[in-house]
């Protein structure tokens, strides 16, 4: 597993792609995929918890499906259904950890946000998932659960932006390499976590678990120099 990390160049997220999604946070939906960036040392990866919650940070869950690339892509069509899946080497469930009030503040003053998804421990993912297990990935269903209390239950075909279209809009800025991870983003649901919380997060085919694609993480709160304050 450590693998997925040392191979991974760079994380590329989709963002707002699930529309309840985009109306709970009150944004706008995008006329075309747009993407982000995390930098891979905030993989978290599987029994390596806990997520650290950083002082003073709204922390946010966001419970999503990973493509982790198995070659180079570049300028592809978003009609070569095809091309991209065959791109995909294999699949992740991952949780995108987002410093809520960071990004509010942030997007509020015209800043970038980089900071509200970067830290340390914020992409728990879970043991690669071959791709047969997940013979169509517009149609698994994503769960994450806090304790007892499950937060997001929806399906992958909910999709506003299917993965051909994601795959070519960035391809078509950014070359996309093998070892590289996408996130095509989040269902409704989101919300926070505190320290001693346990985030519990699954995929499931034809309602059927798939074993390799859980992740279980406790969050701490994390010690250091950082504090949220405003900038």
């Amino acid at each position: 597993m450590a693998s997925i990390r040392a191979n991974c160049r760079k994380i590329m997220c989709i963002g707002r792609n699930y529309a309840d999604h985009i109306a709970e946070l009150n944004n706008t939906t995008p006329k075309q995929p747009f993407f982000f960036l995390k930098p891979t040392s905030s993989i978290l990866l599987p029994n390596s918890g806990p997520v650290l919650r950083p002082k003073g940070v709204s922390l946010h869950y966001e419970v999503e499906l990973g493509l982790v690339m198995g070659k180079t892509v570049r300028d592809l069509d978003p009609e070569d259904e095809k091309g991209a899946l065959d791109a995909i080497e294999s699949y992740i469930l991952a949780i995108d950890m987002t410093a809520r009030n960071v990004q509010d503040e942030a997007k509020k003053k015209g800043l970038p946000w980089s900071i509200a998804k970067g830290f340390d421990t914020f992409m728990p993912i879970s043991q690669a998932i071959a791709k047969s297990r997940i013979p169509n990935p517009h149609d698994a269903f994503l769960r994450l659960r806090v304790g007892a209390t499950e937060r997001q239950a929806d399906s992958t075909g909910l999709m506003l932006y299917r993965i051909p279209q994601q795959l070519s809009q960035i391809s078509r800025v950014m070359t996309l390499e093998k070892g590289d991870i996408v996130l095509t983003g989040t269902p409704k649901g989101v919300g926070e976590v505190k320290a001693g919380d346990v985030m519990h997060a699954s995929i499931e085919v034809n309602g059927k678990e798939i074993e390799e694609g859980r992740i279980q993480v406790e969050v701490q709160d994390r010690q250091g120099r950082y504090e949220f304050k405003e900038t």
